[in-house]
């Protein structure tokens, strides 16, 4: 990714500010919650503009019976059944439940029964479910029949951005991602911009993405939304005060979001807060217990010496994956975090050389190359450091995991100059991790006499 081929990108954003677009909702990501009602409104019944108007909490679950209802009355209406699948998928993003993605499922397929071409709602609503389950090739396949039927659907146009930002193939996804702010300049497009910019290291023009999108919200659940990815990106630069702010101003706007609760207490914990953050951890994963919240509850109980609590977390992790893996949902990734530091250093290898023959992503890359080393095999793991920092992403774990197989290397220059470079970027990147880079990089000092 260079800086160049971004340009576009934010031009046109500035552009279409001028021209005081819409707002629309909103998705940063495979899995935003809103990119559902995103879809639902390409369509017209009234069911499925009910779902569009429906806060984005417990009266989706209204808006879903009045679908069902409607779909009785008229059983061969694949509009409606179009807008139920997406509405199940969304559940599913709400709750963290994905027995919701076979309901999801078997009412796209439905509605693509009742009408087989050009039911745009229905093809983006299956892509939209391929890259929820993390079947992103899958997810590009559906994107582009969508794009086929209708080359000037935006939507589709975010499921491939998606799906190809996944896969790896961040050249294609940044088309995506223009093509989709020419068509529908908004809060959906601006926080894929953004997405693209820090992912090129661009921190300050991915701000000011975020910022427009801010800018067009006017939905409790889009501004908490953008507040969401403002704070990510503040504490991902190392300033988890200024991440508070955005978390707490999100909340404010939605106080039932869960991703900023966790964002919250993520930020608490780099402040030393622990007590509250452990409160704020107790209730997102009740809410919502994915496996990455988890993860990070799990690892602040043991930053605080509470090892059984701990524990019982890492078996919530294996049962919530089990779960998802019988809903049709691969993640490997993931499996391979929580194994590297937490597990087996062999399943973390071998999952992630899973995930890695589906897509070659940067994210990948970097887990692959952690889980060889923590394997003992650091040469290999070295390579794929290389491909992981081939965006210029400003990403503190990328840095210190790179830092800590070098040093294993016997490479002391390089090992000390991605510590820094972690230890930098974001001192508090991980409440264990910023502890093993700080006394490695002092161990590489002393060695040098203390410079």
């Amino acid at each position: 990714m260079t800086t160049r081929s971004l340009t576009p990108i934010i031009a046109a954003a500035a552009g279409v500010l001028l021209l005081a677009a819409a707002g629309v909702s909103v998705l940063r990501n495979p899995d935003n919650p809103h990119s559902q009602v995103s879809q639902a409104r390409q369509g017209s019944l009234e069911s499925l503009e009910s779902l569009a108007a429906a806060p984005f909490d417990h009266s989706l679950t209204g808006a879903v019976a009045r679908t069902q209802a409607h779909l009785r009355e008229y059983p061969k209406d694949a509009t409606g059944w179009a807008t139920l699948g997406a509405a199940y998928v969304q559940q599913a993003r709400i709750s963290g439940d994905p027995t919701y993605y076979p309901k999801a499922e078997g009412a796209l397929k439905t509605s693509l029964a009742q009408k087989p071409h050009e039911n745009v709602a229905a093809l983006t609503g299956l892509g939209a479910l391929a890259n929820a389950r993390h079947d992103f090739a899958q997810a590009l396949n559906r994107a582009r029949e969508a794009e086929k039927a209708d080359p000037f659907d935006a939507t589709a146009r975010g499921v491939e951005d998606d799906a190809l930002t996944q896969l790896g193939d961040y050249a294609g996804a940044r088309r995506a991602a223009q093509k989709m702010l020419d068509l529908a300049p908004g809060i959906p497009s601006f926080t894929r911009a953004s997405y693209h910019l820090e992912m090129a290291g661009d921190v300050k023009a991915a701000g000011q993405a975020l910022e427009r999108a801010l800018a067009e919200a006017s939905q409790p659940a889009d501004i908490a939304y953008c507040r969401r990815y403002l704070g990510e990106l503040a504490f991902n630069e190392g300033d988890p005060a200024q991440a508070l702010r955005h978390y707490r101003a999100g909340l404010k706007a939605d106080p039932t979001d869960a991703s900023l609760i966790a964002g919250r207490a993520r930020a608490r914990v780099a402040t030393g807060d622990l007590d509250a953050a452990r409160t704020d951890y107790v209730t997102v994963v009740a809410r919502l217990p994915l496996p990455q919240y988890l993860l990070e509850y799990a690892e602040l109980l043991q930053l605080m010496h509470r090892p059984d609590e701990a524990r019982q977390q890492f078996d919530l992790i294996d049962a919530q994956t089990r779960l998802q893996a019988a809903n049709g949902v691969v993640d490997d990734l993931m499996v391979s975090q929580v194994a590297a530091d937490h597990g087996s250093p062999t399943e973390a290898v071998r999952s992630a050389r899973a995930e890695w023959s589906r897509r070659k992503s940067v994210l990948v890359a970097d887990a692959l190359a952690w889980a060889l080393h923590r394997a003992g095999n650091d040469q290999e793991a070295q390579r794929y450091t290389q491909v992981a920092g081939r965006l210029g992403w400003r990403n503190a774990t990328f840095s210190y995991h790179r830092g800590m197989i070098e040093r294993a290397l016997g490479n002391r220059a390089a090992a000390r100059t991605h510590l820094e470079r972690a230890l930098h970027i974001n001192p508090y990147f991980s409440p264990a991790g910023s502890k093993q880079a700080a006394a490695a990089l002092a161990e590489l000092k002393s060695q040098n006499g203390g410079r």
